[in-house]
């Protein structure tokens, strides 16, 4: 007796199939040991059809076969961990659609001209499209512009030139932008602030590199709701994530009296639980942006107040959805700009960010992670204050 696989007999007693040609057909066939290949089988028993699997072959989530078109990622920090779920990101979507994995590079301290010549080298390789963070908003004017008539559609992603009072002297041409809206992510920040520290006084909000398109306007938009009873001190900790916590610590040490520290960016928020503690001062508030590992650790043990999560990971997915659907589309389904969020993460609901997932970058492993039960609340900021 031939064995019948799991698939098929599940199937047959779902269906309670009873003797007749469509049941012995599929029997017939049932030494087959591939849930696909019994999947395909019963719907031949039961009179239908399948693709064959030439056509399957030729095709990714039932689009046409396209050429292997590949994007490239101009980043400003290549090695900063808060990009490692981007660049999971990229390679998912480019997974799912049966695409190369996308190309990244540029510059790891920030340097616009390491980023540009990284941009042309996209574009003298017939990119067929061109992400890029957008840290100021002249730097990326000329790349831009000769790809784009070049016929190399670009998106900017994580930032977009500086974007103040809801402003964007962008600079460029590009098609469109996906990642958080910063200058209200500042505000926001500002807002818990003021929670945190009533009344006023000295505090430090740490920021990488001053000036910067991607961090600049979180600062900015912070002083603007703090008001002048507070005296904020701007503090540079460097685009090197090695560097960050010196500067942290020299600050704090000669700045005993200040009431709250804070932070920008990913790097100089995740060290603000162990710069605080090391000198003697962990019992001001604190907090900041990104969900790096650091980071969630020091949430959970109550080091870190709050963080804002603007998702690293779709920052690195939907550029290359983007992409595929304005190249297969012939440029009839352009990007639409995309805010990838602005959401407080605290100890109360910092839990499914914890769990260790390619989405957070803190593995490497594909995983499944089932929501928590019950109601959903959203966590998402408002977006005016």
């Amino acid at each position: 007796m031939k064995k019948i696989d799991p698939t098929v007999d599940e199937a047959i007693q779902t269906l309670n199939m009873k003797d007749g040609p469509s049941r012995r057909r599929l029997l017939s066939s049932a030494g087959i040991v591939s849930a696909s290949a019994a999947a395909a089988g019963l719907i031949a028993a039961c009179g239908g059809s399948t693709p064959s699997s030439k056509a399957a072959a030729s095709t990714a989530g039932n689009f046409p076969k396209t050429p292997a078109w590949t994007f490239w990622y101009v980043n400003h920090v290549t090695t900063n961990p808060f990009f490692v779920p981007t660049q999971y990101g990229f390679q998912d979507a480019a997974a799912l659609l049966g695409l190369p994995t996308p190309k990244w590079g540029g510059s790891q301290t920030s340097l616009a001209s390491e980023m540009v010549s990284y941009f042309n080298t996209a574009i003298a390789a017939k990119a067929s499209g061109i992400a890029y963070a957008g840290i100021d908003a002249t730097s990326f004017t000329t790349p831009t512009k000769n790809a784009m008539n070049a016929g190399i559609p670009v998106l900017s992603y994580n930032a977009d030139g500086l974007i103040n009072k809801g402003v964007s002297d962008i600079g460029t041409n590009r098609l469109a932008y996906v990642g958080q809206a910063l200058y209200i992510s500042g505000q926001q920040l500002g807002t818990r602030i003021k929670s945190l520290v009533p009344g006023g006084g000295d505090i430090a909000i740490f920021i990488a590199t001053p000036g910067s398109g991607n961090i600049q306007p979180r600062y900015d938009g912070a002083v603007s709701v703090l008001g002048s009873s507070y005296t904020v001190h701007e503090v540079a900790t460097g685009a090197a994530t090695g560097q960050e916590l010196s500067a942290e610590k020299a600050f704090l040490t000669g700045h005993k009296t200040i009431k709250g520290a804070f932070a920008v960016d990913a790097g100089s928020t995740e060290l603000l639980g162990q710069a605080l503690g090391e000198t003697g001062l962990s019992h001001i508030p604190n907090g900041g942006f990104d969900t790096t590992p650091t980071t969630l650790s020091n949430l959970e043990s109550g080091k870190t107040q709050f963080t804002i999560y603007q998702d690293p990971y779709l920052q690195g997915f939907l550029p290359t959805l983007y992409f595929y659907l304005y190249n297969i589309s012939g440029g009839t389904i352009s990007p639409p700009d995309t805010d990838t969020g602005l959401t407080f993460i605290t100890k109360t609901n910092a839990a499914p960010y914890t769990k260790a997932s390619r989405f957070q970058g803190s593995t490497a492993a594909q995983k499944y992670i089932p929501r928590p039960s019950g109601a959903i609340s959203n966590p998402t900021a408002t977006t005016s204050t």
